[in-house]
This record gives structure tokens, sequence and C-alpha cells, in this order.
């Protein structure tokens, strides 16, 4: 089997000569565009060995100066669908969709609507400086800060949309907002979710193959996601969450899991080689080996030795129950 085979396969519900695995990384300060990004992807493709291709998204909704209090978030207009933010963005998606040819599956990422709330309101730096900063918009003027959400959800689909004609196999669809110390469930339900399931319902038959729900960060209260049309989903097991076996008990049966592995510490980041082995055998000595992709809970260290997620991808077709 190829990448993509294996990868279908695994998806389906059939089974592939391996699990197959997703890694994926931020690469250093230069490559977020331009033939310098898309060979940059192609590079870690080849030499990790991850079977699922997923294109990284540095081009985000820039901070937006005239969001200076709550109040402003009424006054937005549409994002013009021709930003130079976006264009570089889709190139990209185009650009790898065409060098990888069909060999992999190919996923754009696509930050949500809290991600893209923080990344408007003070860029790609506010979350970690104030997690409270947007969930305080919404609770000092809801009614400007949802008009607000009607912009960003425009931009959110034309960006989904243009992905996908540009040659994107699905969605690699990162979802803030789980974070139980940020907000409350019914703000979330409130500001955030109908945007997000209506994105993920339209995309769910519009992708070609298949959209992955990636539920970002610490702490989560998973059953917000309830509802969220999937078919892959992922989360950080080690961050405070629940296992892979306990997510999928309450999101659904039928949806692949994809995870198991630290991103940012753990014998992926330091151990021996055959610790890594050892590592994946486990997770799918806890998950099973159908209906799974391998994978971490979020990026890996920009600067992690690339060998070492090939251990990992390689761990898998030594695996034997």
């Amino acid at each position: 089997m190829n990448k993509r085979e294996r990868v279908l396969a695994a998806v389906s519900g059939e089974a592939p000569d391996r699990v197959p695995s997703g890694f994926w990384l931020h690469f250093p300060k230069g490559y977020e565009a331009g033939e310098a990004a898309v060979q940059m992807h192609l590079h870690f493709f080849e030499k990790s060995g991850t079977d699922l291709c997923k294109v990284m998204n540095e081009n985000s909704l820039p901070n937006n100066p005239a969001l200076s209090a709550p109040d402003d978030w009424a006054k937005l207009a549409p994002i013009p669908h021709d930003a130079p933010f976006i264009t570089r963005q889709v190139e990209l998606v185009r650009r790898v969709c065409e060098e990888v040819k069909g060999q992999a599956v190919v996923l754009a990422t696509i930050h949500g609507m809290v991600a893209s709330a923080f990344h408007y309101l003070g860029g790609g730096e506010l979350y970690d400086n104030d997690k409270l900063a947007v969930t305080r918009c919404l609770r000092e003027n809801p009614t400007a800060f949802r008009h607000g959400m009607e912009i960003i959800a425009d931009y959110l689909d034309f960006l989904c949309g243009a992905c996908i004609e540009a040659g994107a196999d699905g969605l690699y669809f990162a979802s803030l907002g789980g974070e139980t110390a940020m907000m409350t469930d019914d703000e979330f339900e409130t500001f955030f979710k109908p945007y997000e399931v209506a994105l993920l319902q339209k995309y769910d038959q519009l992708a070609p193959c298949f959209n992955v729900l990636h539920m970002c960060k610490d702490h989560l209260n998973l059953a917000r996601y309830l509802g969220y049309p999937a078919k892959v989903i992922n989360w950080g097991v080690h961050e405070g969450n629940i296992s892979l076996n306990e997510g999928r008990t309450l999101l659904g049966a039928q949806r692949v899991l994809l995870g198991g592995l630290d991103d940012r510490a753990g014998v992926l980041v330091d151990g021996s080689s055959d610790q890594i082995e050892l590592a994946v055998h486990k997770v799918l000595d806890e998950a099973g080996t159908k209906n799974i992709l391998l994978g971490a809970d979020c990026t890996l260290p920009t600067d992690i030795a690339l060998e070492r997620i090939a251990q990992a991808v390689r761990s898998t077709g030594t695996y034997r129950r």
C-alpha cells in the first residue's frame, strides 16, 4: 500500500498493511508561504514517513488594529476573499497537492472560530498572553461580538472551499474553546459551536476524502464537541484530558482516532529508538488497530529530529497483537 491507500483503508474501517500515522510540526520562520514552504513540506513528508500529510497554516487571520474595545466587533467589514494572507495559503495548498500527486491524503489546516477570533483581536501571541481576551469581549458586548463571528465565519467558509478547490483531500479543523477555564459550556454553545458545526457539515459533503477535528489544548470538556461531524478526531490525551478509548465512547464508536503519543515531552521527543517502538506498541495495545491513526497530541517541536518520527511510523509495522 502507498500512503494514500493505507490511510483511506484505515479510515474506511478496512485493514491496512499497518496502522498509518499522522505527524506534523511548525516549520522555522521563513517557511510560511511560497516555494520554500512547499519544499519544506515535501522534505518533512519524505523524511518523517508520515502517511497523512497536513499543510500547515501560518497565514492566519492577521491582527486587526481596529479591534481595541469589545464594541469594535460590531464595526467590522467583511474580510476580502482576495486578501494576500488568504491567497498565499491557498497557493501553498495547491502547490503541495500538485507535488504529492495523489500518493498521500493531503489535509489543509483551518484555524477555527475561537483561534481566528484571537488572531483577529491580538495576533498569534494573544492566546498565550491572555487566554480570556476573547471571552471578555463576548461577555461585555455579545451583540457586537456575534457580528464579528459572522465576519469570521464567512472568511473561514471561503478558505475551506478554496483549499478544497486547490486540491486538498480534506480539512484539518483546529478548534479552540473546549478549555473549561476559558469559557462556559453555554458560551461555547452560543457563540462558536453553531458556526463550526455548519462549516464541518458543509465540508463533510464537499471534501473528497475526510476531515479531521482537532480539539486543541488542555483540560477540555470534550462533550462540547458532540454533534461535530468529522470522521477523524484528535485531542491531547497527555494534557489533562480523557484517554483515546474514553473519547471514542463519548464521541462515537464510528469515529477514527488520531493520536496517542505526547507531543512536547516523553519518548518521542527524548527516548531511544527502542523506547519509541515500545511506546507506539503500548498505544496500539490500549486503543487497538482498527479505526485509528497513530499521531501525537498536537504539533511536535520544530527542532525534533525527523528520524524520531520515522521510527514511530516504522514501529506500527512491527506491532503484533
